[in-house]
Formats: C-alpha cells, sequence, structure tokens
C-alpha cells in the first residue's frame, strides 16, 4: 500500500523548517525528531511515517535547525519546539526524541508537558543536564534503548524511571545507540503499543 508522503515547509523565527507529513490532518500526531547523523527522512526510510498512517495516525519528522533543508536558526534553540507545536496546530502531539535532539526536547519535557499527549525518548542526550526539573513530570514516557549502547547507557533510562512516575522503559536487544535503526520491527512493536494507550 502506498502512503502518501508530503514534503513541507513552516517558519519559525524567521527560519524555514522542512518536514515530511503522512496521514490524516485531524488523526493523533507522533512528531519524530532526530539524531545528529540523521534527518526527518530516516523516518521515511524506516518506514515509520508510512506505518502510522496506515494505522490511522498522523506522522510528521522534522529536519531540525541545520539539518536535511531546514535553514539554521538565527536565535536561540529554547522555544523551538514549542513554536514548531504551535505553528503546525498540533493537538497534544507524541514527541518522538532520539539522541542528540534531546537538546530540543527535554527542555520542552521540563517546561511545557502538557503540550504533549506521550514522549518517546530513544537514548537522548541531556537527561543529566535537566535531572532536577524533570523530577515529577507526569508525562507517560516509554523510554527507549539499545542493550549495546555505548553512548548513553542504559542507567539514564532508569534515572528517566526514577524521575518520571509515569515512564517505563523498553531495551531493545543485540541494539547500539541508534537502536530504531538495528531492531526496526521491534521499535514499531512498542511504540505503536503505547501511542495506542494513549
Amino acid at each position: 500500500m502506498n502512503t502518501k508522503i508530503s514534503s513541507q515547509y513552516v517558519t519559525i523565527q524567521g527560519t524555514k523548517i522542512h518536514y515530511l507529513a503522512a496521514g490524516a490532518t485531524t488523526a493523533k500526531t507522533v512528531l519524530f525528531l532526530h539524531g545528529a547523523s540523521f534527518n526527518a527522512k530516516t523516518w521515511q526510510e524506516i518506514g515509520s511515517l508510512q506505518l502510522l498512517a496506515q494505522k490511522g495516525y498522523r506522522g510528521i519528522a522534522v529536519d531540525l535547525p541545520g539539518y536535511g533543508s531546514s535553514e539554521r536558526l538565527s536565535g536561540s534553540n529554547k522555544d523551538f519546539l514549542l513554536e514548531l507545536i504551535n505553528s503546525l496546530d498540533l493537538n497534544l502531539p507524541i514527541l518522538v526524541s532520539p539522541s542528540m535532539s534531546g537538546n530540543y526536547s527535554l527542555p520542552l519535557i521540563a517546561n511545557h508537558a502538557e503540550q504533549l499527549s506521550g514522549f518517546v525518548p530513544i537514548a537522548p542526550v541531556g537527561i543529566l543536564k535537566f535531572e532536577e526539573q524533570l523530577k515529577g513530570v507526569q508525562l507517560p514516557t516509554l523510554a527507549i534503548w539499545g542493550s549495546n549502547d555505548r553512548l548513553i547507557p542504559v542507567a539514564q533510562a532508569d534515572l528517566l524511571l526514577k524521575l518520571m512516575p509515569n515512564a517505563q522503559k523498553v531495551v531493545l536487544e543485540n541494539a547500539g545507540h541508534a537502536c530504531y535503526m538495528r531492531a526496526t520491527d521491534a521499535f514499531h512493536e512498542h511504540l505503536l503499543k503505547f501511542v495506542t494507550l494513549l
């Protein structure tokens, strides 16, 4: 089944930001960020956007500033995600945030968790930096890690579970830091199960 994926732009802080979208605009939305070696297209290449659309959800994958087809921000990254969510008129999306994108997602979770219905951190950077602000955040969270992650140890997933009362953890066996690339089927299975519950 061919799923239509559209390539679009939105202007944030005077900067053109590129994103890919699939699925009905009225459907529950999953917003994908990406790691430093990747971009929005990654989520198309591994089939995440198509899968969500086929299951009745909307998938949006953004090229973070300075990556893929997005321009660099001239100002601060601090409110970028909040502005993106508002500009795209997303109603309580579920945020998927691997690796480097923790620099964007964790400040949002710490200060504006009420803007989301769920959070799927995939070994994000910055947990230790935001430890105090994340304490007690009630947002439903599914922390996904690769068992062989040498960059961000699985112990940081356990720390998230301690900090956030509604967090749970899934470890994908024989997968490294970009575990969703190596164990894609298992990643999709856990993601869909989580999205369905929200």
